[in-house]
């Protein structure tokens, strides 16, 4: 399965694992795995530990994600990136939108 989320911390923590290619083909997985957070407000984190590639679909499905959850998050945070996922998200300014660790 290339994406598996889990929540984390007695549900503080909502964690998103993409696994392989982070592309269009996960685009309606990556939405129901954020759609129900609940009144949580948990802090989100997309680990990308184990993601080979990822293009610009991903980055709108970040975007988009960021949009929809708003204020109903404390926070976003991308973590775990490889030195190839990190450049784009670099090239792409995301750091100025999303806590990349």
């Amino acid at each position: 399965m290339p994406l598996h989320r889990q929540f984390a911390n007695e549900g503080k923590e909502l964690i998103i694992a993409i696994k392989g290619r982070f592309d269009f083909n996960l685009v309606q997985e990556f939405r129901q795995a954020y759609s129900d957070v609940g009144d949580m407000q948990p802090t989100v984190f997309i680990d990308l530990r184990e993601t080979e590639y990822l293009d610009s679909s991903a980055l709108g499905m970040l975007l988009n994600m960021r949009k929809a959850l708003g204020s109903s998050v404390k926070g976003i945070h991308i973590i775990n990136c490889r030195p190839e996922v990190r450049s784009i998200l670099d090239i792409s300014r995301f750091d100025k939108l999303f806590v990349i660790e």
